[in-house]
């Protein structure tokens, strides 16, 4: 009975007429909640719960013609799926943001303040509150943040010709014939994956089918994006019109899938800019200013440094699970500001900007061990995690985006200037040796111990070295071009110290090993650029015929060990005299590889260097020169009033 689970209550009458009241009130209060209850499911009760809910909650705020959706639960189902594949070295320590979002239209954007590994991990969920709480409407649909981009002023603030005067056509025969035969390889590339693979992110050319892999997040078409810019330059317009129509009508940018931030700005956000900007073409415009707005999530972070992997429909991010304590990776976060730097460019959003030089404001105020940047930094305390310094794989990029940065500024962010070469100093003086063969490496630094190896990543920085020469301070540019000249040497003897001629992915300067692999794990060759950039670099910058007859012998390896029925295809080990293949085409073969060898057999007004700058994909983008923008939209905006 119900009266004596009520302790303290008889069972006489007055008892039974107290628990017939109890049961009334409860009964009472019960229908009270359900009538108040159903008030917030009736289809107007808008002005209701306004009159109910607190004060300090929000239920819409409209911006514009956008509104703030809901927040983001954490532990729902949707951002509890683990495992994808990256690209340099990095695994997943997902993230669940809180933040409220924005959208445009249907889609939706989140708001705050602010290298190629080949495994499958498995994400640990983190939950803390993010920095900041923006809503910030994208001007490129508002308008509100400044006049439209216009491309026509653009142009004008142009030194040259994009494509020189003659798509850059060398003079002499030997010249031409070799960068006819890149061309052909180029569309060999191409035509097998458009016949095998079209619509897939890459090209598996023995097995001649496709590779979506995890990598971007659902997003397709990685070596269509990738390739847009290289097929341009080329004069493939056939194929760049395929390229450009498939981008039109089949870039889905509505993805649920868990992304690289890195991989995803650096190929599908650079490959959308440098396309636009050589082109004009307002398709890849919108495109990648919507790409863009899906990438803010990951700055939703307590110090504003993005976190390594987001889903691109949800807005979760999460650091990679190997590395240590959920840490961000200083080559991802520091691979970003060129690009970004654009998106504010062409949407007027200054959102962008100020979500990289967030980032820029915090490395400058934490202590940097002996003046290096070590590779992993928390995004949660904005300290290092641990002292381990490369400037291959891991720390590679933010190196050569300072410099870069420098120079797509037209020279006047002063903060990239002195930031780059105070990191050159310290590399130069803890870092670089010399071989006892009389070779110059850059070697790693873990906690102060040297690690003779150098990785075929680092070997971009011979180019990076030889770019930023000419605005070395105190007088130091030929020390700079010499010691550029010395890594890239260095790198040549590591492709001609193969049996292959082709560089495995790290050798050593140790236990008598100079320029070569030691560990059977670092003797494959993915079919990657970085010495091949370094050649086509130190050919502009010297004119020395020898970077020229590296970059050839480099194109003969790659027909002879790299190019099989349906494609190109890296290899598993560059010393055996009989190669076994990897299936896999990469797209930074098409994107970096082969457009660097086009380059280097071209003359130099094609791309000239005082007008562009190669993100780390080789995706090239206009040096900005603010005041002549300002100067020629100017003139547009009178000329358009006179003709109103």
């Amino acid at each position: 009975m119900v009266l004596r689970k009520l302790p303290g209550v008889s069972a006489s009458g007055m008892g039974l007429r107290l628990s017939q009241k109890f049961v009334f009130l409860l009964f009472l209060s019960g229908l009270v909640t359900l009538c108040f209850g159903a008030l917030f499911f009736l289809p107007d009760t808008v002005r209701l719960k306004r009159i109910f809910l607190s004060k300090n909650e929000n239920p819409a705020v409209t911006v514009g013609s956008d509104s703030v959706l809901s927040k983001k639960v954490p532990g729902d189902p949707e951002h509890q799926r683990a495992g994808l594949k990256v690209s340099e070295g990095a695994n997943v320590k997902p993230k669940v943001s809180r933040k409220p979002s924005v959208t445009h239209g249907a889609r939706t954007v989140e708001r705050s303040v602010g290298s190629r590994a080949q495994d499958e991990r498995s994400p640990a969920r983190a939950h803390e509150p993010a920095a900041g709480d923006e809503r910030v409407t994208s001007a490129a649909h508002s308008g509100e943040h400044g006049r439209a981009y216009s491309y026509e002023a653009f142009k004008k603030c142009l030194l040259k010709p994009a494509l020189g005067k003659n798509q850059g056509t060398p003079s002499d025969s030997e010249t031409l014939q070799r960068r006819e035969k890149v061309k052909e390889m180029m569309k060999f590339a191409w035509d097998n994956y458009k016949r095998y693979a079209w619509g897939q992110n890459e090209l598996r050319p023995l097995t001649r089918n496709g590779h979506i892999g995890n990598m971007f997040g659902g997003l397709r078409g990685a070596s269509i994006v990738d390739s847009l810019d290289t097929l341009y330059i080329m004069g493939l317009m056939e194929e760049y019109e395929e390229a450009k129509e498939w981008v039109q009508n089949n870039l889905d940018l509505i993805s649920n899938g868990e992304a690289s931030l890195f991989e995803v700005n650096i190929r599908y956000v650079g490959g959308l800019l440098s396309a636009y900007y050589l082109t004009g073409a307002e398709i890849f415009k919108q495109k990648v200013v919507e790409l863009g707005e899906k990438l803010l999530p990951a700055f939703n972070t307590p110090t504003g440094i993005p976190r390594g992997v987001i889903n691109l429909g949800s807005g979760t991010s999460w650091s990679w699970g190997w590395a240590s304590a959920g840490s961000s990776i200083l080559a991802e976060f520091g691979t970003l500001h060129l690009e970004f730097i654009h998106l504010s460019q062409l949407s007027g959003n200054p959102l962008f900007t100020e979500k990289v030089m967030n980032i820029r404001k915090l490395l400058n105020k934490i202590e940097k061990p002996h003046g290096l940047y070590p590779n992993f930094l928390s995004p949660v305390s904005g300290n290092w995690v641990q002292h381990h310094v490369s400037i291959g794989g891991l720390g590679d990029s933010f190196y050569e985006y300072l410099i870069k940065s420098f120079l797509m500024s037209d020279k006047t962010d002063q903060e990239a200037k002195k930031m780059y070469y105070s990191a050159m100093e310290a590399i130069e003086t803890n870092l670089v040796q010399k071989s006892p063969g009389g070779l110059t490496y850059v070697a790693e630094w873990r906690g102060g111990i040297l690690d003779h190896k150098m990785g075929h990543l680092a070997c971009f920085s011979g180019g990076m070295m030889g770019i930023g020469a000419e605005d070395e301070p105190a007088g130091h540019k030929q020390h700079y071009l010499d010691l550029a000249a010395e890594i890239t040497h260095t790198c040549h003897e590591s492709y001609s110290r193969s049996a292959t001629k082709l560089g495995p992915e790290a050798f050593r300067f140790d236990a008598g090993a100079e320029a070569t692999a030691t560990r059977m794990s670092d003797r494959y060759y993915i079919l990657r650029p970085e010495v091949i950039e370094s050649y086509m670099y130190m050919w502009r910058l010297t004119h020395d015929p020898k970077y020229r007859q590296w970059g050839w012998e480099a194109v003969e390896a790659l027909e002879k060990h790299c190019r099989v029925d349906a494609g190109f295809s890296g290899i598993r080990d560059v010393y055996a005299s009989t190669v076994s293949h990897d299936n896999m085409q990469q797209s930074f073969f098409l994107s970096e590889t082969l457009k660097y060898l086009y380059l280097l057999f071209s003359d130099d007004d094609l791309l000239p260097l005082d007008d562009w700058v190669f993100n780390t994909e080789a995706h090239p983008l206009p040096v900005i020169r603010k005041r002549c923008l300002q100067e020629h939209s100017n003139t547009q905006d009178d000329e358009q009033t006179n003709l109103e």
